[in-house]
């Protein structure tokens, strides 16, 4: 299960503000096309070289080149505050997109440590048009029991296909955040919000579950 967390945090650590750009080899006009260049490259970083989960340095680099220009964390966060992303302030929503980012990447970190060299990923047939905005890339993760079917959200930008959520064992990671900071934000509004992420950031940092 742990080395499942590898593609729930293929989203979860879009750790940028706004979209970035990939690079040109990349083909950024197919969906799944993108999705494998971006899990391929990570997989191709862990074979090479095991990595710790306390080796942040490394994470974010890792982030940074073969993730963070396929993705839109801002979308990621404003759906996932729903409604309430119009009520914050622009210091609030860049404090909570910091906080959020912060989050992710120290469940990235535990993630990618658990990957193992020979994981294999199944992509299931698919079918875009021009037309389409918006798709779904279907796949299967195979691992020592039984596979897992994991299912990536994309945008279409006038860059390109950019990702923004992620289903893993039927949880949609926008859908499962939306429900957690909508009950933080009722019991303590926005502010609220930003104190339970920062407070759970430093748990983290320090060692506790």
């Amino acid at each position: 299960m742990k080395s499942l967390l590898l593609f729930f945090a293929l989203l979860a650590s879009l750790v940028s503000a706004a979209p970035a750009f990939a690079g040109p080899s990349v083909d950024q006009s197919d969906p799944q096309a993108l999705i494998k260049t971006a899990t391929q490259q990570v997989l191709d970083e862990v074979r090479t070289q095991a990595i710790a989960p306390d080796d942040i340095p490394r994470i974010r680099s890792i982030v940074n080149r073969d993730i963070l220009p396929y993705v839109d964390f801002r979308r990621t966060t404003q759906l996932s505050m729903g409604r309430h992303w119009r009520t914050a302030t622009p210091e609030q929503q860049e404090q909570i997109m910091t906080q959020f980012q912060s989050l992710l990447i120290h469940l990235y970190s535990g993630a990618l440590a658990q990957i193992k060299p020979d994981q294999q990923i199944e992509y299931l047939p698919m079918r875009t048009s021009p037309q389409d905005t918006d798709a779904v890339v279907r796949t299967m993760a195979q691992t020592n029991s039984n596979p897992m079917e994991i299912d990536y959200r994309l945008y279409k930008t006038p860059q390109g296909w950019r990702l923004y959520d992620l289903n893993v064992l039927g949880a949609w990671l926008i859908q499962t955040y939306r429900q957690q900071f909508n009950e933080k934000i009722q019991e303590g509004g926005i502010d609220g919000l930003i104190q339970f992420l920062t407070a759970r950031n430093q748990e983290l940092t320090s060692g506790k579950s």
